[in-house]
């Protein structure tokens, strides 16, 4: 399928920054976008879309996120991290099924898909189940097993969630058949011992990628972190981890260990690979330090440590100390919502008013922070921008609303103006999920469906 956009404004990203390209045209072949240009191009398309008074530009990356969270909105409102945790969060999710995790997760795709997020990295129970939700709904994820281990004398062997961590790589990535408990986690799996079809389709087109997990260094042990850090040593795998997301988290890990979180995961060879850490508010000079050296990524939540009083990450002096920095909602029981407009919004204004500097975090320092940051923090180096050759991953803003005009600088309307529902088109690798208010891959009454009954079989 070639499908060209007409007389649409594109978000490009240049040496020196973004700018808009008014009026153009961009053309996409397949997954792929194969023309930008001022002019119509001269090759035919099979379909031709208007796209007057909308701005293209690449879709928005939510680098850190608990997708079936949705299940939970709003729980625990009003309690710090330790007991909204404890008291209002494990409670609940200990009832939860693979069945109440698709539902959750599929409701989770459709708020991110109306506001314009293509990926993201989902850190959650019930992988599998995830798989399946992300499969059926065309969108880009990184799932992982969760890492927890919480009995220091148990020996890697000992604890079975070692092996489901790497388990689940392995058979995401063809190296193994599913186990006894991962089928459980698929009741629809009609070939025992092999993914869905539509799981196995995702993978190989790179719209899933598996990587592993560290709830924490808090929830973990020292046996349960070197078991996977010799597994990755082989396996050479992307890693997410919470990281000194509050002072409580930051200043017992120095207890335990001398030394904070960040140099403890990389004294431990964790960082050796590929890591996107989350939150890192009470990171240290030395930490931004590790992380530049190591190539690890800040991923910022600016709502979520915001709501739970965690504190404001210093994510400025991590980007003058060259760390990537990239944007995530985490999860909506923490956020509430999943709209990255927001979040940038949010970032920009934090730390030009925590720093009384206006001149601090530019329009372009957010804007890759939502896009190019994140795709380099997920593995994915063929998105993240608007450029020929690289992945369809679009969204069409808005731009005639009140609050987007007058266009005077279209690039700072969309940090500080925009709004996840000035969405009105989200593609990805070439295909239409979502546009004008209608899921193309979801069956938005039967979510709704499944998600209430999900929420009164947790609440009852």
């Amino acid at each position: 399928m070639r499908l060209l956009f007409t007389h649409a404004d594109l978000l490009l990203r240049g040496k020196r920054g973004y700018n808009v390209l008014k009026n153009a045209f961009l053309g996409v072949d397949g997954e792929y976008i194969d023309y930008i240009g001022k002019t119509r191009p001269s090759a035919a398309y099979d379909e031709e879309k208007d796209m007057s008074g909308k701005l293209l530009m690449p879709g928005l990356v939510n680098a850190h996120g608990h997708s079936a969270m949705t299940l939970v909105r709003s729980a625990g409102s009003g309690l710090p991290l330790d007991r909204w945790l404890n008291e209002a969060i494990f409670p609940v999710e200990a009832k939860m099924t693979p069945e109440d995790i698709e539902a959750g997760d599929t409701w989770a795709i459709m708020e991110m898909l109306a506001s314009g997020t293509t990926q993201v990295a989902d850190m959650y129970d019930f992988p599998f189940a995830g798989a399946a939700a992300y499969a059926k709904a065309g969108m880009k994820v990184n799932l992982c097993r969760v890492g927890l281990c919480f009995d220091p004398s148990l020996e890697p062997g000992q604890w079975g969630r070692t092996a489901e961590c790497i388990n689940f790589i392995n058979v995401m990535n063809g190296n193994a058949d599913l186990n006894p408990e991962a089928i459980r986690e698929l009741p629809e799996t009609k070939e025992r011992g092999k993914l869905p079809a539509a799981i196995r389709k995702a993978v190989k087109a790179g719209r899933i990628q598996a990587d592993f997990c560290l709830h924490s260094e808090y929830l973990t042990t020292d046996k349960f972190v070197n078991a996977i850090s010799e597994a990755n040593s082989v396996m050479k795998n992307r890693v997410h981890v919470h990281v000194s997301e509050t002072a409580k988290e930051h200043n017992e890990c120095l207890q335990r260990h001398g030394k904070t979180p960040t140099a403890y995961l990389k004294d431990m060879g964790i960082l050796d690979q590929p890591t996107y850490m989350a939150h890192c508010v009470h990171s240290t000079d030395e930490d931004f330090a590790i992380m530049a050296e190591k190539g690890a990524t800040l991923v910022h939540n600016p709502t979520s440590n915001l709501k739970l009083g965690s504190g404001i990450a210093r994510i400025t002096d991590a980007i003058n100390a060259g760390v990537n920095v990239a944007l995530g909602t985490d999860g909506v029981a923490s956020n509430n919502n999943l709209d990255m407009f927001e979040e940038m919004h949010i970032a920009a204004l934090l730390q030009k008013g925590a720093r009384k500097d206006p001149t601090l975090l530019t329009d372009t320092q957010i804007l890759d922070m939502a896009t190019i940051n994140g795709a380099k923090a997920l593995g994915r180096p063929d998105t993240g921008v608007l450029k020929t050759g690289y992945k369809a991953d679009i969204i069409a803003v808005d731009m005639t609303a009140p609050h987007m005009q007058p266009a005077l600088d279209p690039v700072a309307l969309l940090v500080y103006s925009a709004h996840g529902s000035d969405v009105k088109m989200t593609m990805v690798d070439g295909r239409i999920l979502y546009e004008d208010g209608k899921f193309t891959t979801i069956n938005a009454a039967k979510a709704r469906r499944a998600l209430a009954k999900a929420v009164k079989h947790l609440t009852e």
